[in-house]
């Protein structure tokens, strides 16, 4: 289970997140202060931090400027006094990202699975020295969607992939990264959806020193981190209408405008982006440019719900409870027939992500060497 700790002065909010965070299949630790958390940062680990940014003391910039030289793990930071400064200096500091409340339960799940989503890819990537890690297939329509996807990765062209939440879009995505040329660089991820519209453009193409109040130092936006490399634009239908004409600017010619630039800096990047929306429908509401969407759709993929892919759910349950029952020092060798019944036959909204998530509550709740159909719990079954 992902282990979360949040730090935050006040005790309400601290109760409120560990409920959520709990709810949602986290285990999470609580602290009041900075210091307090810096202190269980030396003798614990964590897979994601949350930090308020106004606590007494010690606040959360300078939380997260010390924690970053004790831990890894990505630190989001929350507060209900956001300003693009604050926003901007945590960011430049390391943060993985910043939201403001009051946020919902379905925000702040989003936000933590894509820091451990980002948390665990690099660490994949590191362990396998770029080595590529076969996906885990057995439906027809997933093996051509691999096979399609390794000959796309070979070359340059921009891919758009397609398909509903917990499909495994951005793990397709980083396929492409590690099967192509551009392997050995850098891939960079940003979410379109989870970033203020009133930060995300100084994320994307970056800014000069002094272009705004509190600019203090030049930043380089997410083009220029992911140049030779791989640049992964998830959900990039929630993108502001007014971004969109900078961008396809950008990807048209290879160039960035950084905030308070006077010179354009050349890039070269590979673009992936993914949407759970129907795109062509936001085009024809006028939410979407019409020639942004065409210069990203060069080759897009659709990823077909689990539901139409039921070959797939053995291997990836078994798959999950391996991982599962070794996170959690237990000895469970396998799923029982009756449980399998149970997996087969459900429609799974949530796809992949929903099943992972099931499989890891089974294994904790399994106290025998075998998942039975009393440890699986499915919404609305």
């Amino acid at each position: 289970m992902y282990r979360v700790l949040v730090v935050d002065d006040d005790e309400q909010m601290r109760m409120a997140l560990c409920a959520t965070l709990k709810h949602i299949g986290f285990e999470a630790q609580s602290t009041k202060n900075a210091q307090d958390a810096l202190k269980l940062l030396k003798k614990e680990s964590y897979d994601v931090i949350i930090s308020d940014l106004k606590m007494p003391k010690m606040n959360g910039i300078e939380f997260l400027e010390k924690a970053k030289k004790l831990t890894e793990a990505p630190i989001i930071m929350i507060t209900a006094f956001g300003t693009i400064e604050n926003a901007v200096e945590a960011m430049k500091l390391g943060a993985f990202d910043f939201i403001l409340k009051p946020f919902s339960a379905e925000v702040l799940k989003k936000v933590v699975n894509l820091a451990i989503s980002h948390k665990d890819a690099t660490q994949n990537m590191q362990k396998t020295n770029n080595k590529i890690t076969d996906f885990i297939v057995e439906s027809p329509k997933m093996k051509e969607i691999i096979d399609i996807t390794q000959k796309v990765a070979k070359t340059d062209a921009t891919v758009l992939l397609l398909g509903d939440s917990g499909t495994g879009k951005e793990m397709l995505a980083k396929y492409i990264h590690l099967s192509s040329k551009r392997s050995r660089n850098r891939f960079v991820a940003i979410n379109c959806a989870a970033i203020p519209s009133n930060l995300l453009e100084s994320e994307l193409f970056g800014y000069e020193k002094g272009a705004f109040s509190g600019a203090t130092k030049t930043y380089q936006g997410k083009f220029e981190q992911a140049d030779k490399g791989t640049l992964l634009l998830d959900e990039i239908s929630e993108m502001p209408f007014e971004l969109q004409a900078k961008l396809l600017r950008v990807i048209q010619e290879k160039k960035v405008d950084k905030l308070g630039s006077k010179t354009a800096t050349d890039i070269d990047v590979r673009i992936i982006c993914t949407t759970n929306r129907d795109i062509e429908q936001a085009v024809k509401e006028g939410e979407f440019r019409e020639d942004l969407y065409y210069r990203i759709n060069v080759f897009p993929i659709k990823i077909p719900p689990l539901k139409e892919r039921k070959e797939d759910i053995k291997p990836l349950a078994d798959f999950f409870l391996k991982k599962y029952s070794e996170s959690f020092n237990k000895r469970i060798d396998n799923i029982s027939k009756e449980a399998m019944d149970i997996l087969l036959k459900y429609h799974w909204p949530g796809n992949v992500r929903e099943l992972e998530n099931v499989i890891e509550r089974a294994a904790i709740l399994c106290e025998t060497e075998s998942i039975s159909k009393d440890d699986i719990f499915l919404h609305n079954l």
